[in-house]
């Protein structure tokens, strides 16, 4: 459909405030009054004008904000509490003079923030993603000519010319349009691409329902046509999405949270009681005040879990090796757990739910209804009627249907590496892959004239002489508009009978209702198509009145087998999914209903709900809403972020899934955000935190799976840590509240944090799943990083190694032992009692006394050995003994500290049994 501007103003007139306010709502303006409100006529602007509007409006391109410099940017990865406690440490380490372990933390500390410095940026990068789907030239209209230019120089106003492989430049207002059609399902989430003409549509239509407006960075995939500039850099509708990246506030992740309230209340405790103890010794002892020093900065560096950071970061790494063997390519190491929090994901429909591949299901003949096997553009399935697989020699019937879709058809099905792709249109392909099922081939078949597809009267019909020299029209399209055309239907018998339309109109209705795309197919013999001459035309007057309808077709973008799989998994672990779609409200029903996200068992709404509904709805009813609704159409990037804060502001986790531009802002704000690896933008990725390598959403569900995995490793080693810390604490704090010689040196339990701390405790982050991991409810968002349950061990594990520890010591100072020699029976005893701990450890939940759990991790056994073997370097070689303060002890004295090893090992066992009914786990979300 063309337009042309009669009498046009003149191109001098000013553009004023009102004017730019008006061209805001171009897609509900006629075309002349959005030309009249820019000052342009139809043969566009002229230089002066065009260079004075640049000057005004600025360039065509996205702002680019003024980065902060690196030194600050790095400097603000310092400011985190755990990182000042490791400072803490390693100024305490100077005191002591011990050098070289203030240069060791001091290192932890700076390649902690050297990791969130290279992490940094992901917003800018966003930035950069979305620049890169700007085209780089135009074809304009200025001074009465078409001239090629920089497309950062247009200006609203300019008039804009359009053809197929063109990349929208700005967005245009259309005014002139023959089967223009665009593909921005990277802006709309719509999966198709997108018929445009030059008639206004309603003032509140959505993005994807403004069919007069061409966007900048969508593709022109079909057609030509001619728009005028209404919007251009920042004020585009990709503009607009790179603010709201830029604007929205990403939010630490709940892993960070938890570390950050547990080091503040660790802070404040290690502070707490050295203090005390300092006033106390001084008091009570009258201890000299270097003496009282030495005890507080021995009794921080025992207190403080050096370790940690090292720990969680490795747990954390193993866990995104694993997740990249599953296909999911983690770019921020505390997204991994974060995963494994989530209590609500939020997915698109098309290629992560869906196969992003139209497929017929459904066949419906006057004489028969056929159901179709197979997914995708693969030829390769079944079709069936009535329980028995149907041919196309006994049934006359489909092979009359599936002719005319085969033969009116401008596309073809390739395969690649054993993947099956169409070229041209998707619905077309669909209907290639169902001949290509019964066995049809259409090379046969000599087209001779075509009427091609137009958004006026949507069908094709072509003209083709057939294999047997018969020369037929096919039809395919919209089953209103061939019906229109058709007198008769093809009877059972293979006769033509007279046309049912009520019948017919029913059986679209029905398959409508399914979420299902209809065409229709029609026929006749072609002698009217021959002229006077004798030469075979074909024109759309040709097909009034009397075709034959051969049946429709119902085609879907089918749901994967193994997402639908992957939903009700999600929903065991007590995980509500949630799909959030640019497609239409009937598609995105049918889909979730498919899905089992639609679930009418439940007092959830049965329907989905569109983005023109969440307009109306205030903050306040949308936080409703989404308690409600699992489905959500015609979604705006403004909606989908709205969702993910209306979720958060009830407290839940959101993970959410995208691979459009559109979807940026939302995967930026949510807790964490999923990009698809195949069809995504680069700015989606960029925004996003995890990157799915196959575009498949049950690798979400396994991607869940192994962040919980990653949490509950991470887990076991803070519940393994501690006791390390807290009986070392706790021998020192004895030692000062009762007047006696300090058990451990500094250097001594330097020692002990590092074989136990790191050696031990490493192996718990190869920990596998426990096999109730996807069972379990979510983890209460905002909930500590460990339970009472595990406190009460923590409490226990401390008294008992520390006790222990302390016992020793003084035993063998009491039988006259050496000094040197008794802090060296200390520190094993420390040691022992920490490897008989670690088995604990791998199951917090159950007990460690299942024989099928001894060995399923095989780095427990290297790590014992390692400790084993470090720990007799420690007691006997002299090196060691130099440095450390350490003496050989007799063999004896190992059997006694294994013995106490197996004593801790077996008493905690008996308290978690005990603590479990006293603490039981509360780990759901509501």
């Amino acid at each position: 459909m063309t337009h042309t501007v009669s009498e046009p103003p003149q191109p001098d007139r000013a553009v004023d405030d009102d004017a730019r306010a008006a061209v805001g709502t171009a897609h509900a303006r006629p075309v002349d009054a959005v030309l009249a409100e820019l000052g342009v006529t139809d043969a566009g602007l002229s230089g002066p004008e065009a260079a004075e509007r640049l000057d005004r409006y600025g360039p065509n391109r996205l702002p680019e904000a003024e980065p902060d410099p690196a030194w600050l940017r790095l400097a603000r990865h310092f400011n985190d509490v755990l990182i000042y406690v490791l400072l803490a440490a390693a100024v305490l380490k100077a005191v002591l003079g011990e050098w070289v372990d203030m240069a060791v933390i001091l290192a932890v500390a700076v390649i902690n923030a050297v990791i969130g410095f290279v992490q940094e940026g992901r917003a800018q990068r966003a930035l950069e993603g979305l620049r890169t789907m700007l085209s780089l030239t135009a074809h304009v209209r200025r001074d009465g000519r078409w001239s090629e230019v920089e497309a950062d120089t247009l200006v609203p106003g300019d008039v804009v010319r359009l053809k197929s492989g063109d990349r929208v430049p700005a967005d245009l207002r259309v005014v002139a349009a023959t089967e223009l059609r665009t593909e921005e399902s990277g802006l709309t989430g719509e999966s198709e691409p997108v018929n445009k003409q030059t008639e206004p549509v309603d003032e509140d239509a959505g993005i994807g329902d403004r069919f007069c407006v061409a966007y900048s960075g969508s593709l022109v995939v079909s057609g030509r046509g001619t728009g005028v500039v209404v919007a251009t850099g920042p004020q585009t509708e990709i503009g607009r999405i790179s603010s709201m990246i830029d604007s929205v506030e990403q939010l630490q992740t709940p892993l960070e949270r938890k570390i950050h309230r547990f080091s503040v209340l660790l802070s404040k405790i290690i502070l707490g009681v050295a203090v005390l103890m300092m006033v106390f010794g001084g008091t009570v002892h009258d201890y000299p005040i270097a003496l009282l020093l030495t005890a507080a900065v021995a009794f921080a560096v025992a207190a403080i879990p050096e370790g940690l950071p090292a720990v969680v970061t490795i747990t954390l790494a193993r866990g995104v090796q694993h997740m990249a063997g599953r296909n999911a390519i983690t770019r921020r190491l505390t997204s991994v757990e974060t995963l494994g929090s989530v209590t609500v994901i939020c997915s698109d429909k098309t290629g992560t739910l869906t196969k992003n591949e139209m497929t017929v299901q459904d066949v419906v003949t006057p004489a028969r209804a056929y159901e179709v096997e197979g997914l995708g553009y693969e030829p390769s399935g079944r079709v069936t009627a009535e329980g028995r697989d149907a041919t196309l020699d006994a049934d006359a019937d489909l092979r009359a249907l599936v002719t005319a879709m085969a033969v009116a058809n401008d596309s073809t099905l390739a395969e690649q590496e054993g993947r099956w792709s169409v070229v041209g249109e998707p619905t077309e392909g669909a209907l290639l892959a169902l001949a290509a099922k019964v066995g049809f081939d259409a090379d046969g078949h000599e087209r001779l004239a075509a009427v091609p597809f137009e958004s006026e009267h949507k069908l094709m019909a072509t003209l083709d002489r057939t294999p047997e020299g018969h020369v037929v029209v096919h039809v395919k399209g919209a089953p209103d508009r061939v019906m229109d055309r058709c007198a008769t239907e093809l009877g059972p018998d293979g006769q033509p009978h007279a046309l049912d339309r009520a019948a017919w109109d029913a059986r679209v209705e029905e398959l409508g209702a399914r979420g299902l795309r209809v065409l229709a197919a029609a026929r006749r013999t072609a002698e009217q198509g021959a002229n006077e001459s004798g030469d075979q035309t074909l024109t759309l007057g040709d097909l009034d009145g009397d075709l034959v309808l051969l049946g429709v077709v119902g085609i879907l973008d089918p749901p994967r087998p193994e997402a639908i799989d992957a939903v009700a998994e999600a929903k065991e672990a007590g995980i509500r999914v949630k799909m959030i779609t640019g497609d239409h409200t009937g598609t995105a029903t049918a889909i979730g209903r498919q899905m089992g996200i639609i679930d009418t068992s439940t007092d959830t709404a049965d329907e989905a709900i569109t983005g023109r509904e969440l307009d109306a709805a205030s903050d306040e009813d949308l936080r409703g809403i989404v308690r409600r609704y699992d489905t959500f159409a015609r979604v705006s990037p403004e909606h989908k972020l709205r969702l993910v804060q209306a979720l958060q502001a009830n407290g839940e986790v959101v993970a959410m899934t995208g691979d459009g531009v559109n979807d940026a802002p939302a995967l930026r704000r949510a807790d964490v955000g999923v990009a698809m690896g195949i069809k995504g933008t680069e700015a989606t990725k960029e925004a996003a935190e995890i990157v799915l390598a196959d575009d498949n959403f049950a690798t979400i569900e396994k991607a869940v799976e192994e962040g919980r995995r990653t949490f509950d490793n991470i887990q076991k080693s803070i519940v393994f840590l501690l006791p390390t810390n807290g009986a070392q604490s706790l021998v020192l704090l004895t030692a000062v509240m009762l007047g006696l010689a300090l058990p451990l040196a500094p250097v001594q339990i330097l020692w002990v944090n590092l074989i136990a701390g790191v050696t031990l405790s490493l192996a718990l982050a190869f920990e596998p799943a426990e096999p109730d991991v996807m069972r379990r409810p979510p983890r209460i968002p905002g909930g500590a990083i460990v339970d009472k349950a595990a406190l009460a061990q923590i409490a226990l594990a401390s008294l008992l190694i520390g006790g222990a520890t302390w016992a020793m010591y003084y035993l063998a100072r009491g039988q006259g032992i050496a000094e040197a020699q008794a802090q060296t029976l200390a520190v094993t005893t420390l040691a022992m009692g920490q490897m008989g701990y670690l088995f604990n450890c791998r199951n917090l939940r159950g007990s460690s006394l299942r024989l099928g759990q001894w060995f399923s991790n095989k780095v427990v056994w290297l790590s014992v050995a390692a400790l084993l073997a470090l720990q007799a370097l420690f007691v006997y070689a002299p090196v060691m003994n130099t440095l450390f303060g350490s003496a050989p002890l007799p063999a004896s004295y190992w059997g006694l500290t294994l013995g106490i090893a197996v004593g801790v090992f077996l008493v905690v066992e008996v308290a978690k049994a005990a603590l479990r009914r006293v603490f039981p786990p509360t780990l759901t979300a509501s």
